[in-house]
């Protein structure tokens, strides 16, 4: 039985937007307008920090590895989905799939620790502005991201090989416009209890260490703030924050509204929309029209 069950799920069907077809078309041309905005915007982030040299520094560099991976979300599911709004035939292989949601779990496993990395940094550069440069080491930085990476991947490796032991005898349709652990659980049936218990031993402690440590840092940074008598230094250490703030906020709310019973299905897509297509979009026009560092090398840039 077990084997018959793997044949039928060689290939499943993404339902996406089939309820609206009247939509497709126009869905398509935003879609395919956001994609391109994303990709040119983030790219474009992480070209100008490569070529500024006064942008080496760690938090443009986290700056940079996030854009990074706010591409590679964009392109682990935009594309496919743009596909299927013109296609007839939805199909998706098993492999497809697995190798979809492990790109899109490095990459969003990747952007709470830079977060998080980043948080840390402005404490550090606010909190203790004469030891920013010891603390926050170029050598240090780069250990974080590459632990960044390593983590990342690990995780995405960990719950894609237990995805790989459900079968799917259900149903091969997935009602979503990616292949997302959640609704993958509702098709299988095998127990999923393990892929469950996985997700709070290994998920969660990474969501609670990431959003402790922003929490802890903006407490600290407040704090620090209001003990300084300076308007003018109060200000600088606000705007040296707020892009920072605005881009974890959105993306910690996206987040913990899609944490949710498993069983509950009817908002995963308007809640995916934002994390998986509409935070990378606005992560680099935040960091980009909020951060006078960044405008200064656009406009020097455009000079040339």
């Amino acid at each position: 039985m077990a084997k018959e069950n793997h044949s039928l799920t060689s290939e499943f069907i993404l339902l996406g937007f089939a309820d609206h077809p009247e939509l497709e078309i126009l869905l398509f041309w935003v879609f395919f307008a956001v994609y391109l905005t994303t990709m040119v915007g983030n790219l474009g982030l992480v070209a100008l920090i490569c070529m500024e040299r006064h942008l080496h520094t760690p938090m443009y560099i986290f700056l940079g590895n996030l854009a990074v991976m706010d591409s590679c979300c964009s392109c682990a599911i935009t594309p496919k989905m743009l596909e299927n709004l013109f296609s007839e035939d939805r199909m998706i292989s098993l492999n497809e799939c697995m190798t979809q949601f492990y790109f899109l779990c490095v990459a969003e496993t990747a952007d709470c620790f830079l977060l998080a990395a980043m948080a840390y940094d402005r404490y550090v550069a606010i909190c203790s502005p004469l030891q920013y440069h010891t603390m926050m080491s170029k050598k240090l930085c780069i250990q974080m991201i590459i632990g960044t990476f390593i983590a990342s991947n690990l995780h995405s490796m960990i719950h894609v090989g237990l995805l790989l032991r459900l079968t799917f005898c259900r149903s091969n349709r997935i009602d979503h416009f990616f292949c997302d652990i959640l609704p993958l659980y509702r098709l299988s049936c095998t127990d999923p209890y393990i892929n469950e218990l996985m997700i709070y031993i290994f998920s969660m402690p990474i969501q609670i260490f990431t959003i402790a440590t922003v929490l802890i840092s903006y407490i600290c940074i407040l704090f620090t703030v209001f003990k300084m008598k300076s308007k003018e230094g109060r200000g600088k250490a606000f705007s040296t924050c707020a892009s920072h703030f605005l881009s974890v906020s959105i993306f910690y709310i996206c987040l913990l509204m899609y944490i949710r019973p498993f069983e509950e299905g009817d908002k995963d897509i308007p809640v995916a929309i934002f994390y998986t297509i509409l935070i990378p979009l606005l992560n680099p026009f935040i960091y980009s029209l909020r951060n006078k560092e960044v405008k200064n090398a656009l406009k020097k840039n455009q000079m040339k």
